[in-house]
């Protein structure tokens, strides 16, 4: 018996090593290669391909004939000429292969020696997602001025296909408008990462952005205004930031009044469409309807149901949807829209409809009798429902955002999930046999400020909801992420708001693996290709900083650097760090109350996130003594309050809970909580508390301000430190939610040790 034991013993110590073993090679292999998202499969391979003058490509196919001109203007950006290409060549060449047993539409294989490259694929758009990885192979530097005599390619043997077949991106350009050069710089970003769509979202309160001819006030009048409360709040940031100047690019001078906008003509779209088809991207539009049309009905006032246009008590004043006159423009809008984008998908938007004036309208209420409609809802899916009709009779397939599931929608309309509050929405979708893309405000709204956990929120999202059956789970078939442009009025915002968390979508859709800490290494190895591709990404956050600190006899400043070639600088003045500011080549030593602010350089001058640090000299506070019950008392107010300091009235409840976050009974859209008990602090120390909230809230300690994160905004983690004894310390938390986010929570460390929740046994009233 004991023999037996240890044969088996040995051989699963064998397995064990042996799995071990490949695994850690193979792990070794993912963090060698530069590759966003990760391969299917990918084994290394020994040497490299060396690309000079003499290289040819070759295509035997005419089907790859525009990936192997994109190869080509690849290669011409390292060599300075492009390479001779044909159907046939020496052997030392990169061969574009047609391989019929290649079954995913977007599937290729990639087989590197030292003789040969050969990119196999059966289908052109998994050609063009080879030619993407070649490129990442590729050196970083890939705009350089300088031309080389030589470039190499590491050997390696790779198959790859993508888990997700909506692998998407959005971008508002009605809020704040964009260029035609930064949609193509846009568009070859996406390339580079293996997305698929790009869904422009073209038209909304604030500016309408592309020409219709039937139509053509929509963007001679549309596409200006004045500036509003959004571009006010730009200007007050930009004092901190350049990034948030009003582009100078998009004001004008017309009648006296300075005016931004912009649009883009049906001709400088097509352009657009056609760059992105080139790197089998479908640009999918978004003309937003029956809400959010202030800017048309400003000039086509007939489109409402009383021929008024106005901000209501949330949203503007939606088309009337039983007019013949509202479809005939609508129909109209898309025809020329479908010219202009041959994309089977038409987004419609649907969301944030204010229904207050169907229900005021005579018009409204004759037909819903007529038509045995219980509520307004029913008319929005009444139009929604027709317009569909309307685009499948145009060969087209409708999306809109998941409100278009109020009331009834066919199965054939494509489901846009956001509401992250509204949970059984996609679910909903799916069962009802809808194709659903997922992009749940959190974490794939790519406006939200971005934190030192937004990363990791991206790459950890899991694309398909509990409650479907693995069949039902087939219509959910991928996701994007929206970047809003209410506060990004510049391109380089813009790109500081996308990147680089874009990239762990990336992995997400296509690679589909939990790889964390790899990724990470190959995203530090991706930062030098954004350098040279002139993105202004958003620097890794320097760890360990509080915005609000104390000490009882002094502190040390001495942040580890994020990437090693960053310098950091800092200023003790209140002004901000430039380049010309001091460096922190030491241990900085704080004896006393003050104010730094500090930030991260790279060698070219850009400059990271500002991290403005208060630093307070105080006493250990002492601890009070009560009768105590366990948990924390929860009292609720309904109703939107926009600060936690404004709450006030009579609290609709007061129950006990135990835990920090938004609790069941809170149901009102919109409501503020106020948290009163204890905290039982097991030691004494100096503790860290990080708050994070959407919308906002206020933390007290020991009748001390601890975190401020106050005002109605996404969720966004604020932390600050207080010095406290053992014992019980008197706890109050306001805590606000303006709709829609619901995030609520409490997070401590103390002496410097990683952040945890707090304990329910800690919590006490």
């Amino acid at each position: 018996m004991r023999k037996y034991f240890y044969r088996k013993t040995t051989c699963l110590t064998l397995l064990f090593c042996s799995v071990f073993f490949y695994k850690t090679q193979a792990q070794e292999a993912n963090a060698k290669f530069p590759l966003i998202p990760y391969p299917t499969a990918l084994t290394a391979g020994t040497g490299s391909f060396v690309i000079t003058a003499e290289t040819r490509i070759v295509s035997p196919s005419s089907r790859f004939t525009n990936e192997a001109l994109q190869l080509n203007a690849l290669l011409k950006q390292y060599l300075g000429k492009p390479l001779k290409q044909g159907k046939a060549g020496p052997a030392h060449q990169i061969l574009l292969q047609y391989d019929a047993g290649i079954a995913a539409p977007e599937g290729y294989r990639l087989n590197i020696t030292a003789n040969t490259v050969i990119l196999a694929a059966k289908e052109a758009a998994g050609m063009f997602r080879a030619v993407e990885t070649v490129r990442q192979l590729l050196p970083a530097d890939e705009r350089s001025q300088t031309f080389l005599k030589k470039v190499s390619l590491p050997a390696v043997s790779i198959t790859d296909q993508p888990a997700y077949a909506w692998r998407g991106m959005h971008l508002d350009v009605s809020r704040h408008f964009f260029s035609v050069d930064y949609l193509k710089k846009f568009i070859d970003r996406l390339a580079l990462y293996k997305f698929n769509k790009f869904h422009i979202h073209l038209t909304d309160d604030q500016g309408w952005r592309i020409e219709i001819k039937k139509y053509p006030k929509l963007t001679e009048e549309g596409a200006w205004r004045t500036f509003n409360s959004q571009d006010s709040v730009c200007m007050a940031r930009s004092k901190d930031n350049p990034d948030f100047i009003i582009d100078p690019k998009h004001i004008i001078q017309k009648n006296g009044k300075t005016l931004y906008g912009g649009f883009y003509t049906q001709q400088e779209m097509k352009a657009v469409v056609a760059y992105a088809a080139a790197r089998h991207i479908d640009i999918i539009p978004e003309i937003d309807m029956p809400g959010h049309m202030m800017a048309a009905i400003n000039l086509y006032p007939f489109l409402t149901c009383n021929g008024e246009n106005r901000w209501g008590k949330d949203f503007s004043t939606p088309i009337c949807p039983i007019n013949e006159s509202t479809y005939e423009f609508a129909q109209n809008v898309f025809t020329e829209i479908m010219d202009i984008f041959p994309s089977k998908y038409i987004h419609i938007g649907g969301d944030e409809v204010d229904r207050t004036d169907w229900e005021k309208s005579d018009v409204c209420r004759d037909f819903m009798a007529k038509n045995n409609m219980k509520t307004t809802a029913e008319l929005q899916s009444y139009f929604i429902n027709r317009m569909e009709k309307f685009f499948n009779s145009k060969g087209r397939k409708l999306i809109g955002w998941d409100e278009i599931l109020e009331d009834g929608i066919s199965s054939t309309a494509m489901v846009m999930y956001w509401r992250t509050w509204v949970s059984t929405a996609p679910v909903k979708a799916a069962k009802n046999g809808n194709q659903v893309v997922m992009s749940p405000g959190n974490p794939l709204y790519f406006d939200a400020q971005p934190n030192p956990y937004s990363i990791s929120n991206v790459y950890h999202f899991n694309p398909i909801p509990k409650g479907l059956t693995d069949k039902e789970a087939q219509n959910i078939v991928g996701a994007q992420a929206n970047t809003w442009t209410e506060w990004i009025p510049t391109e380089n915002r813009a790109d500081y708001m996308v990147f680089p968390r874009m990239t762990a979508l990336a992995e997400r859709l296509w690679t589909n693996k939990d790889e964390y800490e790899t990724y990470l290494q190959r995203l530090k190895m991706n930062y030098p290709r954004l350098d040279a591709l002139g993105v202004h990404y958003r620097l890794p956050d320097i760890a360990g900083l509080v915005d609000q600190n104390v000490f009882t006899d002094q502190a040390v400043l001495n942040p580890e650097k994020p990437m090693p070639d960053l310098t950091l600088r800092y200023t003790t003045d209140g002004s901000l760090p430039d380049q010309n500011s001091t460096p922190l080549n030491a241990p900085f030593t704080i004896q006393k109350s003050m104010f730094i602010r500090l930030a991260a350089f790279t060698p070219a001058g850009s400059r990271g996130d500002i991290y403005n640090l208060h630093y307070t000299k105080q006493t250990l506070a002492e601890p009070v003594t009560a009768s105590v019950s366990p948990g924390l008392l929860c009292s609720y107010y309904p109703g939107p309050f926009k600060s936690a300091k404004l709450m006030a009235g009579k609290a609709n409840a007061v129950f006990t809970v135990d835990n920090i976050e938004v609790p069941k009974e809170a149901k009102a859209s919109s409501f503020g909580l106020k948290y009163q008990g204890y905290l039982d602090i097991p030691a004494d120390g100096i503790y860290t508390f990080y708050l994070t909230c959407d919308d906002g809230g206020i933390l007290q300690l020991a009748g001390r301000e601890v975190v401020d994160n106050d005002g109605w905004h996404s969720a966004i983690e604020k932390s600050g430190q207080i010095a406290v004894k053992k014992g019980l310390q008197p706890l109050a938390l306001d805590f606000v939610e303006g709709g829609g986010g619901y995030t609520l929570n409490l997070k401590y460390s103390v002496n410097g040790s990683a952040p945890q929740s707090v304990p329910s046994s800690w919590l006490k009233h």
